[in-house]
């Protein structure tokens, strides 16, 4: 088998001078469908658990399967062409499978790029195994023993601090792996039974960790500190989106004399005396904001009923979607630690495993597996875009490529499709031209 870097090598670099979201501009996501011109050929011999491109390049296609296998796709080139030129068929540039002298022995859960470049990879499996992969060599250069099942795994986009990777597992603690020491950093302790089936890394702080547990609670751990600084309750709700934030300009005059008074109220010692964090005043309506871990009756709060089997951060890292196995799809507003109450029309859910959400972030869409089908849900309204239809047994994972606008889906029956915005035979013609015009370049 050639090794990544003779197939990278091999190859002139050069792209089709015509990118495939250039083509579509004129298209809407809500169109949808499944691609006539483009064929991922699956390597995958059981139900794929992980999907993933590469935030560097945006060109390679993790793959994770209950086979123990491992794959990765180019999604730019193709491997060769059918139906005269008009589908591209895109097979395997390499596979990692449990015949590999350090492949994992069972079903692997999950499969990240390295958020810097692709010259490594990470995999997370049932044999309590994580393994960190050199590209170029299909070598383990870091193992990290788990003590129990891998579920999920989850590297920082933003991180320049740490190259930490954060680990869910049947264990209730959360581990942090460090890649540049091949040790643990630290565990975080607060979930409470059955494990962590879900982390995900804030996409607007390198510090913020977001875990979710069979327990029913989804946390916030700032890494830097102990304890969990955030607890969702969904009994904590607020309508739609959050208020915009007032300008400088818009402030009175009549709020700032207000504040300059207050102010000055304390500094002179008048104000009221300030408690010790944990405490609450004996009297009075004012009452002082706990810790979530400070009390145990709001330390046992949930987000939903039963295991959460998802969790997706919006871009701006303003709003955190969640699925459990109450069959319930929540949005909540991070900064207020409420629901927005957004009522996502009927979802059914795979209840027995964790499940990878996607979201587009132009038209506001998240992609959610509901069985054997994907449905678009419209993030603020909760009304069904679209519902796709291809697969024939449940979905597990949705992967969105911003680049090209294509949505890539895996699930139990072996298969990663790719759903493309409909084209016109006129694009399809346009584009076979275009590729003619780089082969012959080239």
């Amino acid at each position: 088998m050639q090794t990544w870097k003779q197939i990278r090598d091999r190859e002139d670099g050069k792209l089709p001078s015509r990118t495939f979201a250039n083509r579509i501009k004129s298209n809407r996501i809500s169109d949808l469908q499944l691609s006539n011109h483009k064929e991922i050929v699956s390597s995958h011999k059981g139900s794929i658990n992980s999907l993933q491109i590469d935030f560097s390049e945006r060109r390679y296609l993790l793959s994770a399967a209950s086979d123990s296998s491992v794959a990765v796709y180019d999604i730019q080139r193709a491997t060769n062409y059918e139906g005269g030129g008009v589908i591209s068929k895109h097979s395997s540039l390499f596979v990692v499978d449990k015949q590999h002298e350090s492949g994992h022995k069972y079903a692997v859960s999950s499969a990240i790029w390295y958020p810097i470049d692709t010259g490594l990879f990470i995999t997370a499996s049932y044999d309590h195994h994580i393994n960190v992969w050199d590209t170029n060599t299909t070598k383990v250069v870091v193992n990290f023993k788990m003590p129990g099942k891998v579920y999920k795994t989850a590297m920082s986009t933003l991180a320049t601090s740490h190259m930490l990777i954060a680990a869910g597992t049947e264990d209730v603690q959360v581990r942090l792996c460090d890649i540049a020491s091949g040790a643990f950093a630290h565990t975080l302790s607060g979930h409470r039974a059955d494990g962590v089936m879900n982390v995900e890394w804030s996409t607007s702080s390198e510090w913020v960790l977001i875990t979710g547990g069979c327990d029913g609670a989804i946390r916030f751990w700032d890494i830097r500190r102990a304890g969990c600084f955030r607890l969702l309750d969904q009994s904590r709700t607020q309508l739609g989106r959050r208020p915009p934030i007032l300008k400088h300009s818009a402030i009175t005059k009549d709020s700032s004399t207000k504040l300059r008074t207050a102010q000055k109220k304390h500094a002179n010692g008048g104000g009221s005396k300030q408690l010790p964090i944990g405490r609450v005043p004996s009297k009075g309506p004012m009452k002082q904001r706990l810790h979530p871990g400070m009390l145990s009756t709001q330390d046992r709060a949930t987000a939903h009923y039963g295991a959460v089997t998802g969790l997706k951060v919006t871009e701006d890292g303003m709003y955190l979607l969640s699925t459990g196995s109450d069959s319930r799809l929540r949005l909540w507003d991070v900064e207020s630690s409420c629901d927005t109450l957004v009522n996502y029309e009927t979802v059914r859910l795979q209840t027995s495993k964790p499940i990878q959400l996607a979201t587009a972030q132009d038209s506001a869409l998240v992609f959610v597996p509901c069985m054997r089908t994907v449905k678009a849900f419209d993030m603020w309204s909760g009304n069904t875009y679209t519902t796709l239809g291809g697969h024939y047994e449940c979905v597990n994972a949705c992967w969105f490529n911003q680049q090209d606008q294509e949505l890539y889906t895996g699930g139990n029956d072996r298969q990663i499709l790719v759903w493309s915005p409909s084209r016109s035979i006129a694009d399809q013609m346009d584009e076979g031209a275009n590729e003619d015009q780089d082969n012959w370049s080239s």
